[in-house]
């Protein structure tokens, strides 16, 4: 792949720049450790030396410590013009119990791509404080493809959450001030559409009573999450500062009593909320236990929102490494679809290729196997479960963009369950790489690695989107529910109907949608597995996100504030005796 040559350079990079410390550290925890630990065994490099393995100059950095950065504006700015380097997306089956690890197969694709003489970067979402304490867990990858410090990409990391929060409920306090002072622009108090905000899985937030106690107008409230605001969209959706206080002004609030618009702008908030995220904007730059750089930045779920890491973050990649790989939320049906037909749409991105994560334990449950007796191979299951991964090739295939199919290894697969599953993908069309990258890091993805790499040999065309914007609201839900879900039909409440019939008459039917539903299953019942066809989509109410530029569409009984489990993870988190956390994971 010689002529993926760094943009910014007229020669190659030297040799002794592109040179890995692949061997392990003497110390290094076996496999099946864990994360934190295996996390903790590896030295980080300063964050400056994994900058330059970019061309980034240490004054081109905005350090949050040492192993933590920001790229400033000025510096992203001045990467506009520059060619882009090959895309490529990570996306899967649909999830399980059992796990996937996409995350994971990013991070181990990227090293290995290092590994092979590629200059490659990787770009991630952030995790939310939400499902680290909650059930799911960090999002830093696992095993020997992570990306670190994971103790603060984790956590708190360099403030973006934050600002993002509290931009999100800055707009909040100016909507009630603005009803306590008279209320100039005859906003209606039942027609408030902005919620609150917080990080943190909270079912009781999700609906409540505010302005009690005389100081302020009583109305109905609640809270999102974070990662499902609209300002997280935005953030993750602006091209620049311009943009992102463009986007931020649009935001509609609510109605007035004649059922006009509210804007952020009406209120004047919009200067203020760029305020707090002028600095949030800017990509951070961390890296992986191999030292290679890794884009950690914006952090929206697939599920209730749109699923991806930033477009500053993946175009400041494109412009400095040769190849960029990314992942979306969840399985393709939500991530992926979202990838293509929002933040494609948006930032004019074309993927050169794009990689289908599956596990033989997904597989078996897909193949209706209990999550128990998933040690035991079972090569008939995997058949089964195959249908599921088909649907998802076939989806990928629709958005024109080749694909490979990356197994990710545990220790209890089985020869034959590979086999099955390779003769399935066989019979697909599909090639399938098996790599263990959570077990050996970058020594294990080396095939996989290879795989891609020939993959971006082929000329890059535009993705083939779902829908037009010209298509209704209602068509562009059921071209999604018929065409990648297996849906028969989509079935409207009467107040989502209402709904988008008054988004489109308001002038934004050209907008797509994003769709928000179980991430469990195709349906919207998150208890029909594997291959699901011929249901009917329910389509309980609409929500316009004018700033971030698309509808969102909730389906059946997803919430855009989780709740916790009755064990959640924080039951296991605490502080050693040094003061070290453990239980995060």
């Amino acid at each position: 792949m010689t002529d993926y040559m760094p943009w910014h350079d007229d020669e190659p990079l030297a040799e002794e720049s592109l040179s890995l410390e692949t061997s392990p550290p003497p110390d290094w925890p076996p496999p099946g450790s864990p994360d934190i630990v295996i996390a903790r065994a590896v030295t980080p490099r300063p964050i400056t030396e994994v900058a330059a393995r970019l061309g980034i100059a240490p004054s081109d950095l905005l350090p949050y410590g040492h192993t933590k950065a920001k790229l400033p504006h000025a510096f992203t700015d001045d990467l506009a013009e520059r060619p882009r380097g090959k895309l490529v997306l990570v996306t899967s089956i649909t999830p399980t119990p059992a796990g996937e690890g996409k995350t994971t197969a990013t991070v181990g694709l990227g090293d290995g791509l290092n590994r092979l003489g590629h200059r490659a970067a990787i770009c991630l979402r952030e995790p939310s404080l939400g499902p680290c304490f909650g059930m799911k867990g960090g999002a830093a990858g696992g095993g020997r493809s992570q990306v670190i410090p994971m103790e603060d990409i984790n956590l708190h990391f360099t403030g973006d959450f934050h600002a993002i929060t509290s931009a999100h409920n800055l707009l909040s306090a100016l909507i009630d001030n603005h009803l306590h002072w008279g209320n100039e622009l005859n906003l209606d108090p039942e027609r408030i559409t902005w919620k609150r905000a917080m990080d943190m899985n909270d079912r009781a937030l999700r609906h409540l009573t505010v302005g009690q106690g005389g100081q302020s107008v009583p109305r109905s409230d609640g809270f999102d999450i974070t990662a499902a605001s609209e300002i997280m969209a935005i953030l993750c959706l602006a091209h620049d500062l311009d943009d992102l206080q463009r986007r931020l002004g649009e935001i509609v609030v609510a109605r007035t009593r004649d059922g006009g618009p509210i804007l952020a702008r009406d209120l004047k908030a919009d200067g203020a909320m760029a305020t707090l995220l002028r600095q949030a904007l800017a990509p951070n730059l961390v890296q992986t236990l191999e030292h290679n750089p890794a884009f950690v930045h914006g952090g929206p779920f697939a599920n209730i929102a749109h699923g991806c890491n930033s477009v500053m973050a993946t175009r400041s990649a494109l412009a400095l490494a040769d190849v960029v790989v990314t992942e979306a939320g969840f399985g393709a049906d939500l991530g992926a679809e979202k990838f293509f037909n929002i933040k494609c749409r948006q930032a004019g991105l074309a993927p050169n290729a794009v990689v289908v994560v599956a596990t033989l334990r997904a597989l078996k449950m897909h193949g209706g196997v209990a999550k128990e007796a998933l040690d035991q191979p079972d090569p008939q299951a995997v058949r089964r479960g195959t249908a599921n991964l088909a649907r998802h090739v076939e989806n990928i295939r629709s958005f024109g963009v080749p694909l490979v199919v990356a197994v990710n290894q545990y220790d209890q697969d089985s020869d034959e369950e590979h086999a099955v599953l390779r003769e399935a993908c066989e019979a697909m069309g599909v090639e399938m790489t098996v790599s263990s990258h959570w077990r050996d890091g970058s020594a294990g993805s080396e095939a996989l690695a290879e795989r891609v790499a020939a993959l971006l040999d082929a000329p890059t065309t535009a993705p083939t989107l779902t829908y037009a914007d010209e298509t209704s609201l209602v068509d562009k839900v059921r071209s999604i529910a018929t065409r990648l879900y297996g849906a028969a039909d989509i079935s409207l409440e009467d107040r989502a109907r209402r709904q988008l019939e008054e988004y489109e008459a308001l002038g934004y039917g050209h907008l797509p949608v994003c769709i928000a539903k179980t991430q469990y299953s195709f349906a919207a019942d998150p208890e029909l597995r594997g291959l699901v066809e011929g249901h009917v989509l329910p389509i309980r109410e609409a929500e316009l996100a004018a700033g971030a530029g698309f509808v969102v569409i909730l389906c059946g009984a997803i919430m855009r504030m989780p709740g916790m489990p009755r064990h959640p993870a924080s039951d296991g988190m605490r502080l050693d005796e040094a003061g070290e956390i453990e239980g995060l994971s």
